[in-house]
């Protein structure tokens, strides 16, 4: 069976459901444990170390993962850490239930599930490839987003009903059968999510400065890299502060700061559907940079108005095209790398992108206490984002196709003097 064929699969749609299911159960526990780390400790900093605790694994064990991840069978990774998730999260209402629950083991079951989480999804962003070909990359990460989007509107709705007629810990448990449906989906897809390549063994530090090296010195990569830095650098504060925006320039109530939430989430998934059918008439790059400047604007406009349908509409539909934007980098990346270092280039871009994140949402945090104007600062950052990909528009960004392993305007050749030999770049001879 070839490792990728053309259209949506029945492989990938097997795939899709089982991960699908996965993903609606982890909704699921996006809601009880917080709710859980407040029933057993009533604390504001226990909350905020629960979720430290998930995000220290990026930057530890992010690049490492990332390497390991192209060196070993990914299915098999995939299978394994979907059950090794199962039993992390059974342990917490487990454990609950015969007494012996506490909070130092619910941090250590963040911790584990997250550096889980790691090894999945950087196997996962290798193995799209696999299962769907090139031109149809774009339409297969519009999916599985959508689908995400989605149970995260449905999740906590579901996991609200359960908590009514259960203790909230059990709720776990359903979380826990949904990693066990994802790793059963997995055995029933029958094709590899490696390509069989022949190459000299190598270390593991060895992988991960190669990863480096060939994100870094790829005109396209290079650039998308620092463009998502610089776009999670400034709109970060956007997301964080949506309820201090809402509450002092919205005058909106809690139901209302809800209902923006939600209009996020049905904005992603409307644009997370679009993405394949806007990919076959547009390019890589008209596409992600207009959605990236589009969110801008919408940005501005909402900065501007006091009027809460309007900002909700606005809300929606900038999380709409911010997506938009980050499904057509993701399969931009898929299609230019070569398929052993998949797993690399995804762990550095997550390293890259996620350390902007937490400077850029302090900054943006002090800038809206010194100016005491938090729609001056939204209104700043969404000119900022409208500025980005006009900017990006002049370099390798403005043509990222060309550089498309089966470009058509020069078969087996890409812009400004680059060529790729084997899927690697190299400079063209004088």
């Amino acid at each position: 069976m070839p490792s990728s064929t053309r259209g949506l699969s029945r492989d990938f749609w097997t795939f899709w459901t089982g991960q699908a299911i996965s993903t609606l159960g982890t909704s699921f526990t996006n809601l009880a444990l917080p709710l859980l780390v407040y029933r057993l400790t009533g604390s504001a900093v226990n909350l905020a170390l629960t979720s430290a605790a998930e995000f220290v694994p990026y930057l530890l064990f992010g690049l490492i993962i990332g390497a390991w991840v192209d060196r070993t069978n990914r299915k098999r990774l995939m299978f394994v850490s979907n059950v090794l998730q199962a039993v992390v999260v059974a342990s917490i209402p487990f454990l609950a239930g015969i007494g012996h629950l506490a909070i130092w083991w619910i941090y250590l079951m963040g911790f584990t599930q997250s550096t889980l989480g790691i090894c999945f999804n950087s196997a996962e962003f290798a193995a799209i490839p696999s299962l769907v070909g090139q031109d149809d990359l774009v339409a297969a990460n519009g999916r599985i987003q959508a689908s995400y989007s989605a149970v995260q509107v449905a999740g906590p709705i579901l996991a609200g009903l359960l908590a009514a007629i259960m203790p909230i810990e059990r709720v776990l448990y359903f979380d826990a059968a949904s990693f066990v449906i994802g790793a059963g989906s997995l055995v029933l897809i029958r094709r590899g999510f490696n390509v069989v390549e022949k190459r000299a063994p190598t270390s593991l530090r060895r992988d991960i400065a190669e990863g480096l090296r060939y994100v870094l010195s790829h005109p396209v990569l290079r650039n998308i890299s620092l463009m998502m830095a610089m776009v999670n650098f400034f709109a970060s504060t956007t997301g964080t502060q949506l309820v201090l925006f809402a509450r002092q320039r919205l005058d909106a109530g809690t139901a209302q700061i809800g209902l923006l939430y939600s209009a996020a989430s049905l904005g992603i998934i409307g644009l997370s559907l679009a993405a394949g059918p806007l990919r076959k008439r547009f390019s890589f790059s008209r596409v992600a940079l207009s959605a990236l400047a589009i969110d801008g604007l919408l940005i501005v406009i909402m900065a501007a108005t006091t009027w809460y349908p309007l900002a909700l509409v606005c809300w929606g539909l900038a999380s709409g095209f911010g997506i938009l934007f980050n499904i057509n980098t993701g399969s931009l990346r898929q299609a230019i790398v070569p398929n052993h270092m998949l797993g690399r280039v995804m762990s550095i871009a997550g390293v890259l992108a996620w350390s902007a994140i937490p400077i850029g949402t302090f900054l943006g945090g002090v800038a809206i206490q010194r100016t005491g104007n938090v729609a001056l600062v939204y209104g700043v950052i969404g000119v900022i984002t409208i500025v980005i990909p006009i900017c990006f528009s002049f370099t390798p960004l403005g043509h990222a196709d060309r550089y498309l392993p089966n470009a058509d305007h020069e078969p087996g050749a890409a812009a400004d003097g680059v060529r790729t030999v084997d899927g690697v770049e190299a400079q063209a001879a004088c």
